[in-house]
Parts: C-alpha cells; sequence; structure tokens
C-alpha cells in the first residue's frame, strides 16, 4: 500500500470521528456552556494522549523544534472547535458542515502558496465550484430572498482556522515526530479556554463526565491519525478526500437529530463534492 494511501485511509477514519464527536457536541451545548465544553474536551484530548504515549512508547515527548507552530496549531483547534460549538446551537449538523467546507479548498489553495505543492488548473478548477457550492449551502439573500442566519457564517470562520491548522499539521510532519505534535494538539488550547472557566464552570452531574470524556477521547483519536495522515500525503491530496465528512454529517443529523437536509444544503454538498472529485482525480502522467 502506497504512503499516499495509507494517508488518505488514515484521514477517512478521523473524520468519522470527528463527526461522531459533532453530534455528541450539538447534544451537550443544549445543557452545558461552550467554553466548559471545550476546556473538558481538550483536557480529557491531552490526557489520553499522554497515557497512550506513555504507555505504547515509554515517553511523553514535550520537546518542539517549533513550539511556537505548535502553539498556533492548537489554538488554531480551539478557534475551530469554539465556532462550530456556537453555530450547532442554531443551526442543523449538516447545514454547518457543508458551509464548513471551505476548508478542504482553501487548504489546497494555501498548501500550493505556502508549502510550494503543486496544484494543476483542473485542481484550481475544482476548488472553485467548490468555493461555489459553499456559497450555496450558505444560502445568501441573493439565491434565497431571505435574510441569512448570522450563525452560519460561524462555520466559515471554522473553515479558515482548519485551513491552517491543516497547513501546519502538514508543514510540522517535516519539523517534529508525529508523536510529539500529538501531544502538543490540545495543550494550548486546554490552556486557553481554561481562563474562561472561573466565569463559566457549573459542576456536571455524573452521567456528564463519561460524555466529556467521549469528547476527548474522540478529539484525541481522530487528530491523531490526522497528524499520521498528513506525515504520509500532501495536503493538496488529502484535502478533497474531507468531503466524505458532508455524507456522515448528513447521516448523523438525520439519525441523531431529526434534521433532513434541506434543498439549499442538499444542492451546495453536490456541488461541493464535485469540486473535491475534480481536485482528488489523480493526474495525468506524460507518456513518451
Amino acid at each position: 500500500m502506497s504512503r499516499s494511501l495509507q494517508g488518505v485511509l488514515l484521514q477517512l477514519v478521523a473524520l468519522a470521528l470527528f463527526v461522531t464527536m459533532d453530534a455528541l457536541l450539538k447534544v451537550l451545548v443544549a445543557n452545558h456552556a461552550v467554553p466548559q465544553l471545550m476546556f473538558v474536551r481538550f483536557v480529557f484530548h491531552t490526557l489520553l494522549v499522554m497515557a497512550a504515549l506513555k504507555l505504547l512508547t515509554g515517553k511523553v515527548p514535550f520537546r518542539s523544534r517549533a513550539p511556537w507552530l505548535q502553539t498556533l496549531r492548537s489554538l488554531c483547534l480551539a478557534t475551530a472547535n469554539a465556532a462550530l460549538s456556537v453555530a450547532l446551537i442554531h443551526i442543523p449538523l449538516a447545514d454547518a458542515t457543508a458551509v464548513a467546507f471551505a476548508a478542504p479548498v482553501l487548504t489546497v489553495a494555501l498548501a500550493a502558496v505556502w508549502l510550494g505543492e503543486k496544484v494543476s488548473p483542473r485542481r484550481w478548477l475544482g476548488c472553485g465550484i467548490g468555493l461555489a457550492g459553499v456559497l450555496v449551502a450558505l444560502r445568501p439573500p441573493f439565491l434565497t430572498g431571505e435574510a441569512l442566519h448570522w450563525a452560519m457564517l460561524l462555520p466559515l470562520v471554522t473553515a479558515v482556522a482548519n485551513t491552517v491548522y491543516q497547513i501546519l499539521t502538514r508543514k510540522l510532519a517535516g519539523v517534529d515526530e508525529p508523536h510529539t505534535t500529538f501531544v502538543h494538539t490540545s495543550i494550548a488550547a486546554a490552556l486557553v479556554t481554561g481562563l474562561a472557566q472561573p466565569f463559566v464552570w457549573v459542576t456536571p452531574g455524573v452521567w456528564d463526565w463519561p460524555l466529556f470524556a467521549a469528547l476527548g477521547l474522540l478529539g484525541g483519536a481522530g487528530h491523531c491519525l490526522l497528524v499520521l495522515a498528513f506525515a504520509r500525503a500532501p495536503a493538496s491530496v488529502l484535502a478533497p478526500m474531507s468531503y466524505t465528512q458532508l455524507l456522515w454529517a448528513g447521516l448523523a443529523g438525520v439519525l441523531v437529530f431529526g434534521d433532513w437536509p434541506d434543498g439549499w444544503t442538499a444542492l451546495g454538498a453536490v456541488i461541493i463534492a464535485a469540486g473535491g472529485i475534480l481536485v482528488a482525480l489523480p493526474e495525468r502522467r506524460a507518456t513518451r
């Protein structure tokens, strides 16, 4: 199995874990403050990753060759999660996920500019189609004749933060060992969200703690797999694979919350997926 294919498979598993985490998050935001959920999620994430590394490798590698990049990456993750959590209070999971899928398109573009990855004209066209799909999923007033719900803009914040997060993941793959990046993924995020706890903390019930731990477990496992994926494949190859999350999010929305995607969300998702497929198709090699 090629390393690129390994990266794609690892990312697909990570995306399934992220959708499960988002569905659980949507359940929990109905009764808990977003900063508190973010804090416990990142604390459990950190503890679980450190415990797993200690058990499996005998050490927890804190020392990074690029600590500021690791910190920035962790804060991008916190920003993406906070914006999505607030959005899920007001809009369905499928809608939030569809709009947030500006991220794979932006990742391809930023990978070309920042990492110097080669992106063909066909892939640029796919990026443009994907962004058009995001615009449809946003339901702008000039298409629907209705006012745009302000919460629909929050997944765009998630998209930008996730784009920088993924590019930093790819960049750090050539700087630090994956285990070091595992450890640093949630440390800065836990510290920053911890600052808000004196103002929002409410003692959870007994049955809340397993759900909080599940948030950390799903997030930690997903991001560890994502680090391994970006260590094996270019960001411009992995980014289009993220579109499979649209299917999982739509299915979770129907099964868990009874939220059927409306016509605009479905149309936007189809356009986004078409752009993603165009980007994902392998390049033709010149023949002699």
